[in-house]
């Protein structure tokens, strides 16, 4: 097999089972209080300095476009769940907030959100290949040269 198509294999098996794994902790998230993105917000803003980020941001760590994100900050924020804050340093810039009840919430969401991860994932590899899973991730999440026009044409993968 050539390093393409390895390469492409491994793609289509990590892309496979993020959409799987994805949709069952969908299925299973556990709160009627915050969509499963709002909760991925909330996630984002609980590890950063002051619970705050601009929001452009956290449109780097997010599967939604800057406009989908900008109105679902504007539903949390109608909620009481983060603020939105103009950025001292920039003008046009803003801050999302968590406010504490947001805090709250994300925090019993996220224990909840976690056994059912645990459950999943944690229920299909053990604590080795987990941690492999997790330098593996990182280093692709890192890793590897900036993508740019290929050197040669694309070559057809092969089975």
């Amino acid at each position: 097999m050539s390093e393409t198509s390895v390469a492409v294999g491994a793609w289509e098996a990590l892309f496979r089972a993020q959409v799987s794994v994805m949709r069952e902790l969908t299925e299973c998230f556990p709160t009627g209080e915050i969509s499963f993105n709002e909760y991925d917000v909330l996630f984002n803003l609980s590890s950063q300095p002051q619970r705050r980020a601009r929001i452009r941001d956290l449109t780097r760590h997010l599967l939604l476009t800057q406009p989908s994100i900008s109105r679902l900050v504007d539903r949390l924020a109608a909620r009481g769940i983060v603020e939105k804050l103009s950025d001292p340093g920039d003008g046009r810039g803003i801050i999302v907030a968590m406010t504490d009840a947001g805090y709250d919430l994300y925090r019993r969401t996220a224990v909840s959100h976690a056994a059912t991860i645990r459950r999943r994932v944690g229920g299909s590899l053990d604590h080795d290949e987990l941690t492999t899973l997790t330098d593996l991730c990182t280093r692709l999440r890192l890793g590897g040269e900036p993508l740019g026009p290929p050197d040669t044409a694309p070559q057809e993968p092969t089975a």
